[in-house]
Order: C-alpha cells, then structure tokens, then sequence
C-alpha cells in the first residue's frame, strides 16, 4: 500500500525521450515518488541504427538499449504489457498482457507520461492496400522487423530474390539501400531493388540539392525508382496504381505511421489525425496531469516534423517537467530546433548530411553518423 503523499508516475512506452527520463531518474528520484514503465520488450531498438542492421553493419544487439538495468538505476517498476486503453476520469490504462494465461488489469497514475513511438495500425493499411499486413514485411513494431530481417536474408540464400520498399520518406530510402548492401555482401547475387515513392518524388520533405544526391546514389546502386503508388499486394506481387504489377519477393513497407488506435475515445484532446495535443510543456491541452512527446503527440503551439531527432531532443525537457510538476514547480518550455541535422545512410560507408538549406556527402558523413549512433546507445547502457 502506497504512503501517504508518495505519487504515482507512469511512463506508458519506452521511446527515445522515456530512456533519458529513465536516466535522470537513476540521478535523481525523489523519495515519495513511485515509477512504473509499461512496454512490451525489456530493451530499446534504436530506430537510427535499424538501417546498418539491415545493410550488415551492426547486430541486432548493437542497436538495443537494455531497460532492466536502467530501471533498477532509477527505482522503477517494469510492467511487460501493452496499452488498450486509457481512462482519463479514473486515471487508469488498460492493459494486455504479454502472457496469454494472465488477465487483463489496469495501473493507476497521478502522472502519465506517453511516449509509445510510431505505429503502423494494420487495419488502416489494409483499407489503401488490401493484403499489406498480410504479406509484407512492416517496418513497425519496429522490434519486430529487425527480428524478421535475418529470415529475408535466408530466404535470399535459396534463390536470387526481388525487393520493394514501399515509401520514398527518410526510412524507405535509407531500408531500400541497406537492403540493396545487405543482400549483396552477404555475396547473393542477382537480387533486384525497387523503391516505390507512392507518387511522389523521391525525399520529398528535402531541398532540390539533396533530392537530386538521393537519386544519384540510388542510380549508382542500380535501385530502381516507380514514381508509383501501391494499391495491393498478394504473394509474389505489388499491385501499382497505375494498373501494373511488380513482381516482388519482400514487399518492404516504411510508409507514414498513424495515432495509436487506444487514444481514440480517451478523452485527450486530439490533433485531427489522432496525435496527443500538448503544449509548449510538452503538456496535454485538455489533462495537465498527462505529458505526450515523440510521434504519438503533435505540439498545438509549434508542429513539426515526426522523427527521432525531434524526439531524442524531447527527452531532457520532458524529465525536467515531470520532476518540476511533482515538486510544483513551475514547467520549462520545449522549443523544438527550427532547423535539424538529417543523415541518410546510403548502406554503409556513404552518407547524405543536410542542414537546412545546407548539404553534403561522403565516406566521413557516414562515420559521423556512425559515432553519433553508438554514442547515443553507450550513454544509456549501464550492463
């Protein structure tokens, strides 16, 4: 039984923000406060190293932060679960066991902090592509994809195959070229690579100047690019929304994500695609008991971008507040950067920098990204 005052946090997830939150918590956590984090895995896959675990440059185990030791540091209590639901009057999330033979129960809050990632709900991909959760290969859950890659390389070991890589965003153009060196240098020969913009330009969210990089290297590596969109798949196929097909061994989807489908119905105010509205506190405009960041939320004040580098810039200010907001002090405000470093590996050992309306690339850019990575995944391992 709790004591009287001690407070109930709940950090629901365990996004890039949520592990700097866990961190500042091993630094510092106040006595009446009680910690518990609700997540399926007892690890973090790193989403800016899933691109060199595809190409072959790191293990699965490089690009994981080991929670268990993070929350022994910081007093927590991991809860191995997924959220259903919330219920914002009782202050309580639903949630679904991992362990089939247990019940689904709930944990209650005084304080709720919400950084679950980014979501690909199935249902709403079989809507615009009918056979999509069914036969490709989604990029999220995205601990799920990179358990599933090593069985795409042995099912390339039998006979040279044909990949496609649906989205021509930041994700789809770095997982078409880690694909591309990948399968290569694991010496399968004969596979052929597609990236399938959905009809639009390739990077299209980029300056003309690093467009025109992109697709430079994309011819470079012989990738084929379908100015094209996908309306279907069915085994061995892509069908395209001109009326053709592609043949395609492993369909690759790394299309935009959507809203948790739990937040619907919550009672938290939501952006008009289903996000979290917070304010500049990173704080929801309707439940000032409930913080939201990373790409379940959508800041009211100041929209941006959905990326990890908007939500590893999250984590340090959320910390504050949720420790500020327990001692009722007054909240800080979060002002995301206007401008952001983007790094777009080309498969390894090459890599596009871009800066606002700056832009480079080469072997260095590469390394660059590379220590950048590792650093941000050793400052977080305490095994």
């Amino acid at each position: 039984m709790q004591s009287i005052g001690i407070q109930k946090l709940l950090l629901l997830g365990a996004g890039h923000a949520h592990v700097q939150v866990l961190a500042e918590l091993a630094r510092s956590r106040p006595a009446d406060l009680d910690v518990s984090v609700l997540t399926p895995y007892p690890f973090q896959t790193y989403s800016g190293m899933i691109p060199g675990l595809v190409a072959g440059r790191y293990s699965a185990a490089e690009g994981q932060i080991a929670l268990e030791p993070l929350m022994k540091a910081a007093g927590a209590r991991w809860v191995q679960g997924r959220c259903t639901g919330l219920d914002m009057g009782a202050r309580q999330v639903q949630v679904h066991a991992l362990d089939p033979k247990a019940a689904p129960t709930s944990l209650g809050y005084d304080r709720l902090s919400i950084d679950t990632g980014a979501v690909l709900d199935r249902r709403q991909l079989d809507a615009t592509m009918p056979g999509a959760s069914t036969h490709a290969l989604v990029v999220r859950p995205i601990e799920v994809f990179a358990a599933l890659w090593p069985k795409v390389l042995e099912h390339a070991l039998a006979r040279p195959v044909s990949v496609a890589v649906i989205g021509a965003g930041a994700a789809g153009i770095e997982l078409v070229f880690a694909a591309a060196q990948g399968i290569r240098s694991a010496g399968l020969r004969g596979a052929s690579f597609t990236l399938i913009t959905g009809g639009d330009e390739v990077a299209a969210n980029y300056t003309p100047g690093v467009r025109r990089r992109v697709l430079r290297q994309l011819k470079r590596q012989g990738i084929t690019v379908l100015m094209d969109s996908c309306v279907g798949m069915v085994p061995g196929s892509v069908r395209l929304g001109s009326g053709a097909s592609l043949a395609c061994d492993v369909p690759i989807l790394a299309v935009g994500t959507h809203a948790p489908a739990w937040l619907q119905g919550s009672g938290l105010a939501l952006c008009e695609r289903g996000h979290v509205l917070v304010n500049a506190f990173q704080q929801s405009t309707s439940h000032p008991e409930v913080f939201a960041v990373g790409d379940v939320s959508t800041r009211a004040d100041a929209p941006h971008p959905r990326s990890g580098v908007y939500a590893v810039r999250a984590g340090p200010p959320l910390a504050h507040n949720l420790l500020a907001a327990h001692h009722g002090r007054p909240l800080k405000p979060h002002h995301p950067p206007t401008h952001t470093l983007n790094l777009l590996s080309c498969g390894t050992q090459h890599a596009i920098a871009s800066y606002g309306p700056l832009h480079t690339e080469g072997g260095w850019v590469w390394r660059w990204k590379d220590r950048i990575d590792r650093g941000f995944i050793a400052r977080y391992r305490l095994d």
